[in-house]
């Protein structure tokens, strides 16, 4: 089982960048593949970025490449999301999750959840 903790949301006026971080505790971070999802009031939560347990394989939501990066660090245990350029549009809770993997793909759907950060994007 794995625990992850969001963090580095925060309010940012269009155009600027913010870099959220998710540390996940235990001592087989390495075979964990992640996302960052994001839900919006009134809307469903979606995946913006995800990536396979090694770092070789990423997905992107069509609405964010091109300005966000999802990486994995698995010496450190913890995986992030850097979101450049960003848009009113981009404004809701960003959720890290994680689920255990055996091959290097990216994941469909997930097992752990962090507790959410608030990113708010001003115009």
């Amino acid at each position: 089982q794995v625990q992850l903790v969001e963090s580095g949301g925060g309010l940012v006026q269009a155009g600027g960048s913010l870099r959220l971080s998710c540390a996940a505790s235990g001592r087989t971070f390495s075979t964990y593949a992640m996302g960052w999802l994001r839900q919006a009031p009134g809307k469903e939560r979606n995946v913006v970025a995800a990536i396979s347990r090694s770092g070789g394989n990423t997905y992107y939501a069509d609405s964010v490449k091109g300005r966000f990066t999802i990486s994995k660090d698995n010496a450190k245990n913890t995986a992030f999301l850097q979101m450049n350029s960003l848009k009113p549009e981009d404004t809701a809770v960003y959720y890290c999750a994680a689920v255990s993997k055996l091959s290097d793909v990216v994941p469909g759907k997930y097992d752990y959840w962090g507790q959410g950060t608030q990113v708010t994007v001003s115009s």
